[in-house]
């Protein structure tokens, strides 16, 4: 999406240096009814879509999906991925605290998502200049856009500052944090109002909005993190029964970028995605602006392979070119050790060689890699380029949230219709569950959604949702250069610290934890 962002002070500023000095006096002193503010901005359909299209941006920026804030927290302290070196330590060693990468850009860039999308609803709610499609549309996409911002910040850190309107610098600098249940409560009353407002999907220049559904699934996981099961259920069966959505024959595909042009990216199993496609008519998507650079991290780097360098290095070079592949990444997740372990996964599951790899071409390769989620193409996708979209929620997903809600609510016995529905393509023959208790359900549900969901940044936040994300860790094998991170993790690492930075500007976030999550 492109950067379209209505700072409006600073444009006034650039328009008084442009004018002589004599001019620029007389031009504030007249009556401004004219110009270019909030007020006069919103006066046709399409200007308000320019306003959203200016929070969509957001999603693509450094500090939120481009590169790794946000998989800093939700990704890489877990059981599932590492690098091939030691490239992002204080992660991957489970070693942040208060004022050690605490997510500041990461915390600053939701709360601007949340300024902007505050300030159009402000703006397009009850605008008699606009066509009611047009409010329904964008203040659907808008409440699906800052609830999101605070599904993150909820998440993440808990309590946090909570507002939904434009508040004055002196009010936005004295918030204490507000209870998470509380802000959760009302994300999902605004995502129940966007579900009404939103179409069922979008086509052309608009693929990469947000649908309905989209607004449904973060409904759901919404309910999830909040234990309200039947919450969950009832958001997740809407979108299985009632949605467009449907599951991908082969595994594989799922996530299969192959020469896919900018439509073919997105899969009808994908429900809630960041678009990085470059779309031209509205630029939802980045292409040259804002790669997606974490994408870059499933890649390997070429200086890192092949095993035997020396005596395959060409070929390998050449078995690349040969396909338009290019090994220009960072090398930044690589299966640890369990995951990589096929002896892990469940005998015939066919999930385990669409995942990972320790071989191009049939080529050993030094590192095993998440082969899933590789876009090797270096005509549509090089480095510094990066456009696949980043996939926050799927089908299966839902799929496997329903059948968690229905064990927790009822045990078992119709939740595995739901999870034998995602196993029916990971095994052939097929191998559904059955026979279990509700804690089994439980507990055989950790491992279904790490095979099925790992490297889409679910897995820390489903273990601290679980509550066992400290032992887990404890018990997990890691890589040399990050081994320490198992004696390192402690309870408050399963939330991260207010930044300092922030604290040093208003101290009463401190009001209502002065441990500010343990890190003090």
């Amino acid at each position: 999406m492109k950067d379209i962002k209505l700072h409006l002070t600073k444009l006034l500023m650039v328009m008084c240096l442009v004018i002589i000095p004599s001019a620029c006096e007389e031009y504030l002193a007249e009556d401004f009814r004219d110009g270019l503010s909030p007020a006069t901005f919103y006066n046709s359909d399409e200007e308000a879509k320019i306003a959203v299209n200016g929070v969509y941006s957001m999603l693509t920026s450094d500090g939120w999906f481009k590169h790794r804030d946000r998989p800093a927290w939700w990704q890489i302290p877990a059981d599932e991925i590492s690098s091939t070196r030691n490239i992002f330590k204080e992660a991957h060693n489970i070693t942040w605290d208060e004022g050690v990468m605490d997510g500041e850009r990461y915390w600053n860039t939701l709360y601007e998502t949340i300024r902007n999308a505050s300030d159009a609803i402000s703006n397009i709610s009850g605008n008699e200049k606009l066509s009611q499609t047009s409010k329904d549309h964008s203040l659907g996409q808008l409440y699906t856009l800052r609830a999101l911002a605070y599904y993150d910040l909820t998440c993440v850190w808990g309590d946090v500052p909570f507002f939904t309107e434009i508040l004055a610098p002196e009010e936005l600098a004295s918030l204490e944090r507000t209870p998470v249940k509380t802000i959760r409560d009302a994300m999902v009353a605004d995502l129940q109002t966007a579900y009404g407002m939103l179409p069922d999907s979008w086509s052309g220049s608009d693929l990469g909005r947000f649908s309905k559904w989209a607004a449904r699934a973060l409904e759901a996981k919404f309910h999830m993190f909040a234990k309200n099961w039947q919450g969950m259920l009832t958001a997740c069966k809407d979108i299985i029964d009632n949605s467009p959505h449907r599951l991908m024959e082969n595994f594989g595909d799922v996530y299969n970028w192959t020469n896919a042009t900018y439509t073919t990216k997105v899969k009808p199993e994908h429900i809630l995605w960041i678009d990085f496609t470059g779309l031209p008519a509205d630029g939802l998507g980045t292409n040259n602006e804002n790669n997606y650079q974490r994408g870059h991290d499933f890649v390997p780097r070429l200086r890192d392979e092949p095993k035997d360098k020396k005596g395959r290095q060409g070929e390998l070079k050449a078995a690349l070119a040969a396909n338009n592949h290019d090994f220009g990444g960072y090398g930044g997740a690589s299966p640890l050790p369990l995951l990589a372990d096929r002896s892990s996964w469940d005998a015939g599951d066919l999930r385990y060689d669409e995942t990972i790899t320790q071989e191009y071409e049939g080529i050993p390769l030094k590192f095993k890699y998440l082969k899933k989620l590789w876009n090797l193409n270096n005509l549509l996708s090089p480095r510094f380029n990066k456009m696949e979209n980043f996939v926050m929620i799927r089908l299966a997903d839902i799929y496997l949230m329903a059948g968690e809600a229905e064990n927790e609510l009822n045990g078992p016995g119709n939740a595995y219709q739901y999870v034998n529905k995602v196993r029916e393509r990971a095994f052939e023959p097929d191998q559904p569950w059955s026979g279990m208790t509700q804690q089994q359900f439980r507990e055989e549900m950790y491992e279904e959604r790490l095979h099925e969901l790992c490297g889409e940044s679910h897995r820390k936040p489903d273990l601290v949702r679980w509550g066992i994300y400290v032992d887990h860790i404890r018990n997990t094998q890691f890589q040399k250069h990050n081994a320490p991170a198992a004696q390192n993790v402690q309870d408050k690492h399963q939330y991260a610290p207010i930044p300092l930075a922030e604290i040093q500007l208003n101290p009463n976030l401190l009001n209502t934890d002065p441990t500010n999550n343990g890190y003090r």
